[in-house]
């Protein structure tokens, strides 16, 4: 299916990311007391040429809630997605077995590509996987950025499209939920609705891409998601 990246005013918009960013500072009191607590692993994927410190006050927001919350410690999110699924498994399963629950993933962008991945090669040790505009139809050129990405993996725009159908073929058996913004300005909403698993749940909110990690609507939404598995 082919999906056109964003429009240049949805691009344009992603400046906005800094008063999503105090809008959650400010109301974080008034956040915890809106959202329930949980418990168990949870662990946060950064998008796309970001780190674990692009996530840390996320995770810092859940971990206030009661959960157990892990960064995934792999660096800068570049490379090969199959590289940076191999690298997480072992330390996955191994966390599931030594806590005797299953890790709830929440991946922002590509780091929802690799969270879905992970949910197919270790369906033992995961919950449930949470999306934050991540792309998971349309290939590279549903993204402004998937030029850059495909570079950065070393493919070629054909071969990112017949991995992703690949990979796509396989259904994810854990409870999936993809959180998108019509007014995404990197990834097309559309390339964020997951029509491979039926079970797969659908959440809009009004943010910008590079606010999907520090925007209060979304804080309360992962809270409300999780506390269903944990």
């Amino acid at each position: 299916m082919s999906i056109k990246p964003p429009p240049v005013i949805a691009r344009m918009l992603e400046g906005r990311v800094a008063l999503e960013a105090a809008a959650v500072l400010a109301q974080l009191p008034m956040l915890r007391l809106r959202s329930p607590r949980g418990r168990g692993p949870v662990m946060v994927l950064p998008g796309f040429m970001m780190d674990d410190a692009t996530t840390w006050l996320l995770r810092r927001f859940l971990d206030s809630l009661g959960y157990d919350v892990r960064g995934w410690g792999l660096g800068v999110n570049r490379g090969a997605l199959a590289r940076l699924v191999d690298a997480l498994v072992s330390e996955l399963r191994a966390w599931h077995t030594g806590c005797g629950a299953t890790v709830q993933l929440v991946g922002w962008s590509r780091g929802g590509m690799v969270a879905r991945e992970l949910a197919r090669r270790a369906p033992e040790a995961i919950g449930s996987v949470i999306t934050m505009g991540t792309p998971i139809a349309g290939g590279p050129g549903a993204s402004s950025i998937g030029g850059w990405a495909l570079r950065s993996a070393g493919i070629s725009p054909a071969d990112a499209t017949r991995m992703q159908l690949a990979r796509e073929s396989v259904p994810i058996k854990c409870p999936v939920h993809s959180i998108y913004s019509k007014s995404d300005g990197v990834v097309a909403w559309e390339a964020s609705i997951d029509g491979h698993n039926r079970h797969a749940e659908h959440h809009e909110v009004m943010s910008s891409h590079a606010g999907m990690g520090s925007h209060p609507e979304i804080y309360v939404l992962l809270a409300r998601i999780l506390a269903k598995y944990c």
